[in-house]
């Protein structure tokens, strides 16, 4: 523990952000802001001016504390003693009142008798020029400040009373703890300064002080974390923060006292990731694993793949789905490895089938217990039965899902520059425009980094962020208006104090703008936005959506722009073009429009006719799509009904029906030089034969070149 905090008073900054949030916004004040940005001094006279405006008060008031404004004087002229009650010193009032109280403004304009002025000069406290009272130093306010404080010196009182103190509310007292105690609370607040995640006001340690002085007990250890919580709210304090604080405090001793690390936490039986460098208060509980083989095999499966990165989420599928199929060995009663095979698996597999209703559920748990089992073979963490494993095969089938994309009806409205400027924090709306125009996952969007932006050597912008999901780095393009709002937000940043390491900060306990927006926090905003602009379907029915269904609309878009698979693939970085297909279902509708709308010649050159919409083009449509399936030519496709036998095979070119368009240009071309060097050194070799097959193969080409190069003339023809 460092210096500053093992000590019995801790004075905290008021520029510390771990402790404040600011001096009081009244220029010249230098004290911790509490209400409305205003210190509690300046808050209190706020108040008793009748709640102002803010601005016009903090611009007006006088910057001194209460302590630093001089002492009212008497209302009578000339009078120099300070007041004691309705605005006039002692003598006065006691004159007024002998008067038979008459109206107090005509007593005053008559002129009451003067009083004599004493011997001293003026009260002994530097700075206050009052009459002092009676025969002592102090004028009538600080001699009453004098005997409130025990009647101390009082040379000694009027010099430290103009001394410039330390407000109370910036000390954290810690000496009348008991140890270790005193110690283990300085610790916390030291861990919580360095954390950084939350701030700390002195008045929520003081409160937290006053609590664990009325437990009378001398370390936090006494309890455990519900014990803690149960005492605090058996107290019958309302605290919010300080029950947090508690909790927090009893944490970090625990952590303290039982050790961290991989070495300190792996032999028990609930792990604390805390404890392992992990944010936030996440547990792994191994305790429901009843068998001490698998146990010890599934704490070794969950500490390898925390080692390679595998995120927290797949780990917890995995961990769940062992402790699952550890519930089903109990019942069996299987209690060796060996007894595990294949067997007892398909039975497990069927329970399986029962127990876990959707197919998705079923997939994950059965893909993790199959990772499980081959990491307890190939590492010989458990002697486990030759056929105890799982296939491939063993998953159910993945029923269709339906398109994901947001309908046209209802983008145009959520899109629409008036739905936009609706959001209360421009922060969000940002946010929004990100999932749709770049289709990143919430999660991507708000962690991006403050310098998300980079420019290629042409200066097209990009948006810069990390695939969490893959665990890497990716980059999309960006339009105009997109990175200048961007930009925007960044100036936003910046206007406030230097620029933090995100874009889009927490807006609340995070002191020092690092910890991002949670996606939890954006998806509440955003079901408030969607609320408040009442969007409705086409039938009129409300609309309820989530953010990842963005980028499924921002997928299917680009498909049916004529998007190249493998660019929308880049876009969404994804791994597999297959990933990418799951967003291309209305792609057959773009593929359709391009071939309704492409000449096709057969092999004589000669045009097919198609009317598009027609009942023929739709047939014609699902050969076509049967064909590009089962029978794909390089340079073309075949029009024969596929349960037809082909008698010019390997030679489609001379089959009549064959198809093609001038997509394919570029390869009949190839072709025919291919063809003309064949019959050319076939000549030459003698073989006529070859030479007369290949010239009906040459002419067709020839005759295909010809109608594609130049469609005008086969359409006079």
């Amino acid at each position: 523990m460092r210096p500053e905090f093992a000590a019995d008073r801790i004075v905290v900054g008021v520029n510390d952000p771990a402790y404040s949030a600011g001096p009081c916004l009244v220029e010249g004040c230098q004290r911790l802001a509490r209400g409305h940005g205003m210190c509690a001094g300046h808050h209190h006279r706020w108040a008793k001016a009748g709640r102002p405006d803010v601005d016009e008060f903090v611009a007006s008031t006088d910057p001194g504390w209460a302590r630093q404004r001089p002492n009212r004087a008497c209302r009578v002229e000339a009078c120099g003693y300070g007041v004691a009650r309705k605005g006039l010193c002692q003598l006065h009032a006691q004159g007024w009142e002998r008067s038979g109280r008459p109206d107090f403004e005509q007593w005053l304009a008559a002129g009451p008798p003067p009083i004599k002025a004493p011997v001293a000069e003026a009260c002994h406290v530097p700075g206050c020029l009052l009459w002092p009272q009676a025969a002592g130093p102090l004028c009538h306010a600080h001699h009453s400040t004098w005997r409130a404080n025990g009647r101390p010196d009082p040379v000694v009182f009027a010099r430290e009373f103009a001394a410039l103190r330390v407000p109370s509310d910036q000390v954290i007292v810690l000496a009348r703890l008991p140890e270790p105690l005193r110690w283990e609370l300085a610790y916390v607040i030291q861990c919580r300064h360095d954390e950084r995640a939350s701030r700390t006001p002195p008045e929520v340690v003081g409160r937290l002080v006053s609590f664990l002085l009325e437990a009378d007990v001398p370390s936090l250890r006494d309890g455990d974390e519900r014990s803690w919580r149960k005492a605090f709210t058996a107290s019958g304090r309302r605290d919010s923060n300080g029950r947090g604080l508690l909790v927090y405090a009893h944490q970090r001793v625990a952590d303290l006292a039982a050790g961290s690390g991989w070495v300190a936490e792996y032999p028990r039986e609930v792990w604390q990731l805390r404890r392992l460098g992990y944010p936030g208060n996440l547990t792994l509980d191994f305790t429901r694993i009843a068998q001490p083989w698998l146990r010890e095999a599934t704490k070794r499966w969950t500490r390898q793949r925390l080692a390679t990165g595998v995120g927290l989420e797949a780990v917890r599928r995995g961990l769940t789905a062992v402790t699952r199929l550890a519930g089903y060995l109990q019942q069996a009663r299987i209690d060796a490895p060996q007894a595990l095979t294949r067997v007892v698996l398909e039975g497990y597999l069927a329970d399986l089938s029962t127990g876990v209703p959707t197919a998705h559920r079923r997939q994950v748990h059965i893909g993790q217990l199959r990772g499980f089992l081959e990491a307890v073979r190939q590492r010989g963490w458990a002697p486990l039965h030759p056929t105890a494993a799982l296939f491939t095969d063993d998953n159910p089938p993945r029923p269709q899902r339906g398109p994901r994309a947001v309908a046209e009806h209802v983008m145009a409205q959520l899109e629409a520059p008036t739905a936009i400027a609706a959001w209360s924090d421009p922060a969000g709306a940002v946010i929004t425009l990100i999932l749709i125009r770049c289709g990143l996952r919430v999660g991507d969007a708000t962690r991006l980094s403050y310098d998300c932006l980079v420019t290629d050597p042409k200066g097209a912008p990009y948006l810069r962020y990390v695939n969490h999901k893959m665990n890497r780095e990716a980059l999309v393009p960006l339009d105009e208006e997109l990175h200048t709002l961007i930009r925007a937000q960044q100036a936003r940043l910046t206007a406030e104090a230097t620029a933090p390491p995100v874009l889009f900060p927490r807006p609340t306990k995070n002191p020092d703008r690092a910890i991002p927006l949670s996606t939890s926090t954006y998806r509440a905003a955003l079901y408030r936005w969607l609320e408040s602009l009442d969007v409705r379907d086409e039938h009129a029915h409300r609309v309820h959506l989530t953010p990842h269904q963005w980028r499924h609309t921002l997928g299917t878009r680009l498909i049916n722009r004529d998007v190249p698979q493998e660019v929308v693939r880049r876009i969404l970085d994804h791994d597999s073009s297959q990933m990418t297909a799951h967003y291309a279902r209305l792609h057959d509708d773009t593929v359709r429009r391009h071939w309704d709308a492409a000449r096709k010649v057969d092999i004589t050159g000669a045009a097919i006719p198609s009317e598009p919409g027609s009942p023929l083009a739709d047939a014609a449509w699902t050969g076509h799509r049967l064909a590009a399936a089962t029978q794909a030519l390089p340079n073309g496709h075949c029009a024969l009904p596929i349960h037809k036998a082909c008698p010019h095979a390997n030679a489609c070119l001379t089959c009549p029906m064959f198809l093609t368009t001038a997509t394919h240009l570029p390869a009949h071309r190839e072709h025919r030089a291919q063809v003309i060097e064949l019959i050319t050194r076939a000549e030459a070799q003698g073989r006529t034969r070859v030479a007369q097959m290949n010239q009906d193969v040459l002419s067709n080409l020839e005759s295909i070149i010809t109608a594609l190069e130049h469609p005008e003339e086969n359409d006079e023809s």
